[in-house]
């Protein structure tokens, strides 16, 4: 056979006894300190020495691991054992692994990763969307993937991140059509008086906080003296571990609000309530300090709080609507009576003001109209 081969560790190029071109390409040592080798092969040398310069061209750019065989389905399982699980919440990675196991590594899952192109993950957004799945249920799954592949782009095990070089769906504005009215959320306010735990709803349908942030208030967290309330923490379910605390999601998102009087009032007749609980209970309370508690102290599951929030409205006459409806209904409410938009975006404890703005837009042009309004009666009279 004639070849060019050349020092140990170059690389080379020969026609063997199959007449066929081979090349081999040294890309360094792998894990266990074995040579690591790739061969490649072809009709013509042109065509192998092609192979041979792109192989060259990865392994001097740091691109030598095992990628030449690794799967998108394996590198995505390392991604969130070894990576994911140390840079997100508990009940974020939970949601990485159902995008991960329900969408991306059955449809392209099996592709090797240094081969995954940009076609690959048009074709995992056609096969979501051939569900009928919704447009913010594939862009999660679109940026899932890309940072995964992001990090293997980091790490060299990929030439680029072919998730950026596909538009990502748009996920539309957030639905806010379930947002009761301020009738209707009187009815429910009423008929919540009557139930136990029944300041837990005021606080939700008064200043918006979100179930995770609810159900994780404790009394150190407020002040009925001054008439505050801080949000220092979340709860959530995690498979496999329970009921977790977590910090909140951003910065905005710890805050601090101003209580209406008559909640502080609702507050107030509460704590008193669940003193009463926790005498009668005796030995068998849990103390965690928590504002709303099972009779027993423990905190309150958030499938349990949900169906407490469907019995409540039918038993208030007012039609089915989401639990996160409330908080909807709590900023359309303070927009619509004219609180600016700066202050909701902060009770809110949204990132940006746009996200308000961007969440509400049918309700600012009332708003601006009625501050035209005052503007002719300040400048122009009745």
């Amino acid at each position: 056979m004639s070849d060019d081969r050349r020092r140990w560790g170059e690389s080379s190029i020969g026609k063997e006894k199959d007449g066929r071109w081979h090349g081999y390409v040294s890309m360094g040592t792998k894990s266990g300190g074995r040579r690591d080798r790739r061969h490649v092969a072809g009709r013509t040398r042109a065509d192998v020495a092609a192979k041979v310069r792109e192989l060259e061209k990865q392994r001097d750019a740091g691109i030598t691991a095992t990628s030449g065989t690794l799967t998108v389905a394996a590198w995505l399982d390392h991604w969130l054992d070894n990576i994911a699980a140390r840079r997100v919440r508990p009940r974020v990675l939970e949601g990485y692994r159902a995008t991960v196991r329900l969408h991306i590594t059955p449809t392209i899952g099996h592709h090797r990763l240094a081969r995954l192109q940009p076609e690959h993950v048009e074709e995992l957004h056609a096969a979501m969307f051939a569900k009928g799945l919704s447009p913010a249920t594939v862009l999660r799954a679109h940026r899932v993937l890309a940072r995964a592949l992001r990090v293997a782009e980091q790490r060299g095990r990929v030439a680029r991140n072919v998730a950026t070089l596909v538009d990502a769906p748009a996920a539309g504005r957030p639905a806010t059509g379930g947002a009761l009215t301020v009738e209707e959320i009187r009815k429910v306010l009423t008929a919540a008086l009557d139930r136990r735990n029944g300041a837990r709803w005021a606080i939700a349908l008064g200043v918006g906080l979100r179930q995770s942030e609810v159900l994780a208030l404790r009394w150190t967290d407020l002040d009925l003296d001054t008439g505050t309330l801080s949000v220092n923490r979340t709860v959530q379910r995690v498979a496999g571990v329970g009921l977790t605390y977590d910090e909140p999601k951003s910065d905005r998102s710890r805050r601090r609000i101003a209580l209406p009087a008559p909640l502080v009032d609702a507050l107030r007749a509460h704590r008193a309530a669940q003193h009463t609980e926790r005498l009668k209970a005796g030995t068998s309370w849990e103390d965690h300090g928590l504002v709303f508690a099972q009779p027993n102290g423990r905190p309150i599951d958030k499938r349990a709080d949900w169906r407490e929030w469907r019995t409540l409205l039918t038993e208030a006459g007012v039609r089915t609507v989401r639990l996160h409806d409330a908080r909807h209904s709590a900023a359309t409410t303070l927009l619509a009576l004219g609180v600016d938009v700066r202050i909701v975006a902060d009770m809110l404890g949204h990132s940006q003001t746009r996200v308000t703005s961007d969440t509400y837009q049918h309700v600012l042009p009332a708003m601006a109209h009625d501050a035209a309004d005052r503007i002719g009666t300040a400048l122009w009279g009745n």
